[in-house]
């Protein structure tokens, strides 16, 4: 007799259903029965959402650990798509995939190998390369596969994802924290607005927040924004995902978007160590550089690595907290560094840039030819006067512009651990790692235009993407450090190793196609050993 039993577990929450077989055992002389798990039950409609069944080739690799002997003959290119899997392993990946995406994390690994290797081709282009390269999955993933791959990785799938990474990844460095902005076609999705695009993009976006690893230079962890929420409004929710992913020992570094005094004091709040840019007409900060802009400029200040003054003040942050649960607010100070620096080439530069700027707003009043939207520059920096006889003449107000020019070179960080300016500048200059990381996201991943119609396919690809990243954000730090990029671009490097071929047959073996030396170098630079015949 067969019925449907259902069993919530208590870890996760989710109710299952079986299909329950019963049946009379001989040898125990009793009923017995005989449960085949269905699926999920909807929380919402309460209806069995069927599991995904397991490839056969999953299923192949639990009963047989190791190798699989192919069952045709077969000649694939090998080398790139080697490469991969080894750095998976190496920094915990595919491991951490297969434990949250157990019958799907091969596919995963595919896509994000493709992505890589065949820079910015669309997801239609897959078929065509699966057919000629070994990849983790080893089959073809039409575009409809890849649509419902996308659609059903769950935010609980990916949270879990970041956490297993995040315990791989040293808690003593500083994680760089930024966001950029990624133009849509679609303006269905939810979180799509019209906002401050970053690359003056007129279509609505969204923003895409990441974390990234200064020392480890790996991607930790990303957050999908709506497209009109701006920088400032981040942090706290930022420190609260850093809470749930249990990352007590965070050490932020951000540029001034991210600055305000509310940010700050939740840092403060949260134990958080930061390390942030702050603008020059701050109050604090024009007290201080005040103070210090006759001396800052001596030579014990000099730094000859940067070229630039650099001196810290040490100084009290007026903290509060407001507190609902107890109607008050708390107030204290707490300890802070203010590292002020001061580069003669910026200062010049900045110089330059305003002078060139002047020159057009002055040509543009004395021609008649104004633009409305200078006015404002116009009055500020320019007394005007017109007569019938000699027509529009302008006089500088030379008191205006030298106080413009009062600041040019100067900036300035704030930390609450970092004493030391010249350290505050190599670690807040190592930020742009993550500037390249979107750079890599939107070119190479071809990411800097959405194109999917649903919020779930555009949460799946952007989680893909972001495997997509790990890798690439591995080989580069490994290609800096051996200064392989004086010889290979990326995609050169990557050519390189993608045309070692594996040839597999039944009953054998996989076994590899030549590998030269140079090859082999490669390999070991970037940290990995060469292929060979017996894998």
């Amino acid at each position: 007799m067969a019925a449907i039993v259902y069993q919530t577990d208590k870890r996760t929450g989710i109710t299952y259903a079986y299909q329950s077989i019963s049946y009379w055992d001989k040898e125990k002389k009793q009923s017995r029965a005989k449960r085949t798990l269905i699926g999920r039950v909807d929380p919402v409609s309460g209806e069995i959402v069927p599991t995904r069944k397991k490839a056969k080739a999953d299923v192949v690799e639990a009963k047989k650990p190791g190798p699989v002997p192919t069952e045709g003959v077969s000649r694939s290119f090998y080398g790139a798509t080697y490469l991969f899997d080894k750095i998976g392993d190496k920094i915990g990946i595919t491991n951490d995939l297969k434990k949250c995406f157990p019958d799907t994390y091969k596919q995963i690994l595919s896509i994000a190998y493709y992505l890589i290797l065949e820079d910015k081709s669309p997801l239609s282009r897959f078929s065509k390369w699966a057919a000629l390269h070994k990849h983790p999955y080893g089959k073809d993933i039409p575009s409809q596969r890849s649509s419902e791959l996308f659609a059903s990785i769950t935010e609980e799938e990916r949270y879990s994802f970041f956490r297993l990474q995040g315990k791989r990844r040293t808690e003593n460095e500083y994680w760089a924290y930024d966001t950029t902005s990624i133009s849509s076609y679609s303006q269905n999705l939810k979180q799509v607005r019209y906002g401050v695009n970053k690359e003056d993009d007129r279509l609505p976006q969204i923003n895409l927040a990441l974390l990234f690893g200064e020392q480890s230079n790996l991607p930790f962890y990303y957050r999908k924004l709506p497209g009109n929420i701006a920088d400032v409004k981040t942090v706290k929710n930022l420190i609260a995902d850093m809470d749930f992913l249990k990352c007590k020992k965070m050490m932020l570094v951000m540029d001034r978007g991210f600055y305000s005094e509310d940010n700050i004091n939740a840092l403060y709040q949260n134990h958080l160590k930061f390390l942030i840019a702050t603008k020059l007409s701050l109050k604090f900060v024009k007290t201080e550089l005040d103070k210090v802009r006759d001396s800052l400029r001596s030579w014990t200040n000099y730094s000859q690595k940067y070229e630039l003054y650099a001196s810290t003040q040490k100084i009290d942050w007026a903290y509060s907290q407001n507190r609902p649960y107890k109607g008050d607010t708390l107030r204290g100070e707490r300890r802070m560094y203010l590292h002020l620096y001061f580069n003669h080439e910026k200062a010049m530069e900045d110089e330059k840039e305003l002078h060139s700027r002047l020159s057009i707003l002055q040509e543009e009043i004395e021609s008649g030819k104004r633009n409305p939207e200078n006015e404002k520059l116009y009055a500020k920096y320019f007394a005007i006067k017109t007569t019938p006889v000699r027509g529009t003449k302008t006089m500088a107000k030379q008191k205006v512009m030298d106080e413009a020019k009062q600041n040019y070179g100067y900036f300035c960080l704030v930390s609450n651990e970092i004493k030391d300016p010249i350290e505050a500048l190599e670690i807040y200059r190592n930020k742009d790692l993550v500037e390249k990381a979107f750079g890599n996201l939107k070119e190479r991943l071809n990411l800097r235009r959405l194109s999917v119609s649903s919020d779930a396919s555009l949460d799946g690809k952007l989680f893909v993407e972001f495997i997509a990243l790990i890798f690439l954000s591995y080989l580069k730090k490994a290609m800096q450090d051996q200064n392989l990029f004086k010889k290979y671009t990326m995609q050169g490097l990557l050519d390189e190793f993608d045309i070692i071929e594996c040839f597999e047959q039944p009953g054998a073996q996989i076994r590899i196609g030549e590998v030269t030396k140079r090859q082999k170098a490669l390999y070991e630079n970037i940290g990995i050993s060469p292929p060979t015949s017996l894998q």
